[in-house]
């Protein structure tokens, strides 16, 4: 499965700080829960990919 392989899933992200002074991507899907920690400079550059990422989807529907 690549990144344009559509899937009919339904899933819960959540994001937020934890007490350890992470970012966690918490991803919930069919029972599996997928919990990703970032420190906050992992999380800025995550976070400039995905708005770079809406950016060029943006280009492409236009």
């Amino acid at each position: 499965m690549g990144i344009n392989t559509e899937r009919d899933i339904e899933s819960n992200l959540q994001i937020g700080p934890t007490d350890q002074g992470m970012v966690r991507l918490y991803v919930e899907s069919q029972g599996a829960e997928i919990p990703m920690d970032f420190s906050p400079d992992e999380a800025d550059e995550i976070a400039a990919e995905i708005v770079a990422a809406a950016k060029a989807a943006r280009l492409m529907s236009s």
